[in-house]
C-alpha cells in the first residue's frame, strides 16, 4: 500500500483526485518511475506533466493498441523513420508521431489515471494523446496498469520544435467514482459560484458559452497558415503576428467557422474551481454543433479563484469546425464543465505556485507569444 496518501476516519483510502503530495507519494512508492528526477514544476496542484523522452516515430496512421497488443508492437509495424529527439526536432503539420515517455506506471488495483494535453500545447493547435499498452480508448489509463506511457503527437496548424523533456500532455490520477453529478453541481455553485451566468445550467456539466461581444475590440484569433515553426519550450519567443489573425468585434455578435481553421474564443462566464475540486472541459459535443471547442481540458484547483489571485478568469476554447461552416452567436452554449471532488487540497493551488500561465485570463494566446 502506497504510503502518503490520504485516509478517511474509516482507515479506507480516499476517494478522489489525487493532489500534489498524492502524486509526490505516489512516486516515491514506486507507482510512478520517472526516468530521470522531475524538473521542478513538473507536479501540478491536480495533475503530472508528462516528458518526452529519447525518441519518436513517424507513424503511417493513428492507432489504438487494443486488448492484446503493445504500443511497441504496433509502433514496428506502422513506423516510416525513427526521430532521435535530443537535439530537438521539428514535428510537421498533417504527420502523426508516436514519442515515447520518461513516466511509467505501476499503479495499484484501486487508482486509475486520465491525460489530457496542456493548455499551451492545445493553444497551439497539437492534437497529442496519451497512449498506454493493450489500451482500447485515448488518455485513459485502466486502473493497476504496469507499463509505459507513450504520446501521439499531431501538429494541426503549426509546425513544432520539440526535444527530450519538452511536456505536451499531463495526468492525472484518480480513485473511485468522484464525478459530480446535477443535484452535487447546484449545491456546490451555491456554496462557491463556479460560473458567473445568472442562470447556469447544470446538465451534463456546467454549460460554458462563447463571448463574441469583444475583449478590448477582438473577438478572438484565427490561426495563419504557412508559418514558421513554434518551440514548444520558449516562452515568449514568438511574435503573435506572425501566426494569428486578430478578428475585431464588429457589433454583429457573430462568428462563422470555416471548416479546418483553428480559432482562439473565450468564454462569456468567469470560470471558478474550488480548491477542493477538479474540473475538465468536454472537448466536443455533437448535440450543440459540429466543432471542437476544447482540446487541453484540464483546469486545476485554485483556477479562477479569488483566494488564489483568480477573479474572472474565463475559460479560453480552442475551437475547430468539422466539415461544415458553422454560426456562433455570442452566449451560444459551446461545451460543458464536469467536476470531480479532490482526495485532498493540494498543498499550492493554481494561481499561487510556478506554470499558472493563464490566472485571471481574459481572451490569451498561449504563452509563447508576445
Amino acid at each position: 500500500m502506497v504510503r502518503g496518501r490520504k485516509r478517511a476516519m474509516d482507515g479506507t483510502m480516499q476517494d478522489g483526485i489525487l493532489s500534489a503530495q498524492g502524486i509526490a507519494a505516489l512516486t516515491r512508492a514506486g507507482a510512478i518511475r520517472p526516468m530521470t528526477p522531475y524538473a521542478p514544476d513538473q507536479i501540478q496542484p491536480a495533475s503530472l506533466d508528462l516528458r518526452l523522452g529519447a525518441r519518436a516515430f513517424r507513424v503511417r496512421t493513428s492507432f489504438l493498441p487494443g486488448a492484446s497488443r503493445t504500443v511497441e508492437a504496433c509502433v514496428a509495424r506502422l513506423s516510416l523513420h525513427a526521430i532521435d529527439l535530443g537535439p530537438g526536432a521539428v514535428l510537421e503539420t498533417g504527420c502523426v508521431y508516436i514519442a515515447e515517455l520518461q513516466e511509467s506506471l505501476a499503479l495499484p488495483g484501486d487508482l486509475a489515471a486520465g491525460a489530457n494535453p496542456k493548455s499551451s500545447t492545445g493553444r497551439i493547435d497539437v492534437f497529442t494523446r496519451v497512449i498506454a499498452d493493450r489500451a482500447e480508448a485515448f488518455d485513459q489509463v485502466e486502473a493497476g496498469y504496469h507499463g509505459p506511457l507513450y504520446a501521439e503527437i499531431s501538429p494541426r496548424t503549426f509546425p513544432v520544435l520539440v526535444r527530450t523533456g519538452s511536456r505536451l500532455s499531463q495526468i492525472r490520477f484518480r480513485r473511485g467514482e468522484v464525478r459530480l453529478r446535477e443535484a452535487e453541481l447546484a449545491a456546490l455553485h451555491a456554496r462557491t459560484p463556479l460560473v458567473s451566468a445568472a442562470q447556469p445550467s447544470f446538465q451534463g456539466g456546467v454549460a460554458v458559452s462563447v463571448d463574441l461581444s469583444g475583449f478590448d475590440g477582438l473577438i478572438g484569433y484565427r490561426a495563419k497558415r504557412h508559418t514558421g515553426l513554434v518551440d514548444v519550450d520558449a516562452p515568449g519567443a514568438h511574435r503573435a503576428a506572425d501566426f494569428w489573425e486578430p478578428l475585431p468585434a464588429d457589433g454583429s455578435g457573430a462568428l462563422i467557422l470555416d471548416p479546418g481553421q483553428f480559432y482562439i474564443l473565450a468564454s462569456k462566464e468567469s470560470v471558478q474551481v474550488p480548491p477542493d475540486h477538479a474540473a475538465e472541459m468536454v472537448p466536443f459535443d455533437p448535440l450543440v454543433g459540429e466543432f471542437r471547442v476544447h482540446y487541453a481540458g484540464f483546469f486545476d484547483p485554485g483556477f479562477g479563484y479569488a483566494g488564489a489571485g483568480g477573479s474572472g478568469a474565463r475559460a479560453v476554447l480552442e475551437v475547430r469546425s468539422r466539415d461544415v461552416p458553422f454560426l456562433l452567436e455570442d452566449g451560444q452554449i459551446v461545451g460543458r464543465l464536469v467536476y470531480e471532488r479532490m482526495a485532498e487540497v493540494p498543498a499550492t493551488l493554481y494561481g499561487a505556485g510556478s506554470g499558472s500561465n493563464y490566472q485571471a485570463q481574459g481572451l490569451k494566446l498561449s504563452k509563447h507569444f508576445f
